[in-house]
């Protein structure tokens, strides 16, 4: 067991591996701090979240669920644990009053390669725009939503046609070792953090409805990076008449070989044995669709059960 007092806050399960990777490497914390159990499936059942369930496993206690981090029962809770250090993965907006407890700061690991993609959706932000590398970044917290001076940084390819899915799971081991690392460098009074250029900073706001719904006058490539940042949550969706349609994986295809280069964006060029729709440049070919009330389905499934004549619009 190393000479850290960490407390750990996350909540989902891209910090679990964090979580998992501390304990193993001999940094144990010794509390963490997660979100409240909430009813989730079909049945409403109240359930923990993954860090507490992970933490449940790992046998550490205590294990804090606060409803509000504003609340000062919460921070008092944090300082009887006296930690020298506070590690914070996909955790919510934590206040000065609790974030200036430990002796030696509080770190975040954050999606991507800061300052870029500050916000809540740096992942899909990343793909939506194009980009054709990422990674994670460590910082001490400030007041400010992910500005503090950054620790360390790892980078990774995001491949042509990875989705926001395949890059999280990713990234999630590639964080969890940016966080050992992270904090031995703490410990070893060897962590040189230095301050971002808040000049090229670029925001990730959280996806909104309308984010998601699909631009078919943009180019073929920016509806499939629209489409596979948006995959699988929430979906990148477009209209069939009166219903919404939501389109989880696509390729990009040649529009002059499916069908009519001049047709309108959304317009159907094939619908038989590949499913292609015209964009306001080239074509993409979708892959996996999901019709509203229903499952996701390979294009071909989804073709026998909604019949599309060539020509067909999504809007």
């Amino acid at each position: 067991m190393q000479d850290m007092r960490i407390v750990f806050m996350g909540t989902p399960d891209f910090a679990v591996p964090s979580l998992r990777r501390l304990a193993e490497a001999g940094y144990a914390p010794v509390a963490v701090a997660t979100g409240p159990d909430k009813p989730r499936g079909r049945g409403r059942r109240m359930s923990p979240t993954p860090v507490k369930q992970e933490a449940e496993r790992l046998g550490i206690r205590p294990i804090l669920q606060p409803t509000s981090l504003r609340d000062p029962v919460f921070a008092e809770s944090v300082r009887r644990l006296a930690p020298d250090l506070i590690v914070v993965v996909a955790f919510r907006i934590l206040p000065p009053e609790a974030f200036e407890i430990a002796r030696k700061g509080a770190f975040n690991l954050h999606g991507s390669l800061l300052p870029k993609y500050r916000g809540a959706a740096p992942i899909r932000r990343a793909i939506m725009a194009g980009e054709t590398e990422t990674g994670v970044s460590t910082f001490f917290l400030k007041e400010a939503v992910d500005t503090g001076n950054v620790i360390l940084q790892k980078t990774m390819r995001i491949g042509p046609d990875e989705t926001a899915g395949e890059v999280h799971d990713r990234m999630m081991a590639l964080g969890a070792e940016a966080v050992v690392e992270t904090v031995r460098r703490i410990q070893r009074g060897e962590a040189q953090a230095h301050p971002q250029n808040h000049e090229e900073a670029t925001p990730a706001p959280r996806i909104q409805k309308e984010d998601a719904r699909i631009a078919w006058r943009r180019s073929a490539r920016e509806v499939h990076n629209q489409i596979r940042g948006l995959s699988p949550r929430p979906g990148a969706w477009t209209r069939d008449g009166e219903s919404m349609v939501k389109v989880y994986r696509t390729r990009l295809a040649d529009a002059r070989r499916a069908g009519d280069a001049k047709a309108l964006p959304g317009q159907t060029l094939r619908a038989s044995d590949r499913l292609v729709v015209a964009c306001g440049e080239g074509a993409v070919e979708l892959l996996e669709l999901q019709a509203e009330g229903r499952r996701r389905l390979p294009a071909m499934d989804f073709l026998r059960g909604h019949a599309l004549p060539a020509g067909h619009l999504f809007e």
